[in-house]
C-alpha cells in the first residue's frame, strides 16, 4: 500500500483587524498599517488542507473524502464563513491571537488535525488571502 497525499480545497469569506488593545494606536499603525482600521478588512479566503496514509487496497483511497468534508465543513466553513474574526470567534478575540494568516493555518491545523480518521495524517494547511498573498502551517513547533 503506498504512501499518497490528498488536498482538498475549501472558501470562507471573512473579515479581521490586526490589532493589540494593549498598544497604543500609533503603535498599532506602526506595527499593522492598513490592517489596524477600526473596521477592519475582508477576504475571500481560499483553504488548503492536504493528508497523507496509505491507500486502502479495496478502495485506493487515503481517506473517505465525505469525512474530510464533513470535518472541514463544521471546523473551517462553518466556524469562519461571514464572520469577523475578532468579534465571532473567541480564538482571535481583541487582546487574544491576532487573526493573521499564519495564525488562521495555525488554528485551523489544530481543529482539523484531532478529528482526522486514524491512518490519515495531517501535513499542510494553506491558508490564502488573494493571490499574492498566502501563509502555510506543516505542524512543525
Amino acid at each position: 500500500m503506498p504512501t499518497a497525499y490528498l488536498t482538498r480545497t475549501v472558501q470562507f469569506a471573512a473579515a479581521h483587524r490586526y490589532f493589540r488593545p494593549e498598544w497604543s494606536d500609533a503603535r498599532n499603525i506602526e506595527t499593522f498599517g492598513a490592517c489596524a482600521s477600526p473596521h477592519g478588512h475582508g477576504h475571500g479566503y481560499v483553504c488548503r488542507v492536504t493528508v497523507k496514509g496509505r491507500t486502502d487496497p479495496m478502495t485506493a483511497m487515503v481517506v473517505d473524502l465525505r469525512a474530510v468534508d464533513r470535518i472541514l465543513d463544521e471546523e473551517v466553513v462553518g466556524r469562519y464563513d461571514h464572520r469577523h474574526l475578532n468579534l465571532d470567534c473567541e480564538e482571535f478575540a481583541y487582546g487574544g491571537t491576532v487573526p493573521t494568516g499564519e495564525a488562521l493555518c495555525v488554528e485551523i491545523w489544530r481543529r482539523v488535525a484531532a478529528r482526522l480518521p486514524a491512518g490519515c495524517v495531517l501535513t499542510a494547511v494553506r491558508v490564502e488571502e488573494d493571490s499574492s498573498l498566502w501563509s502555510e502551517y506543516r505542524g512543525e513547533e
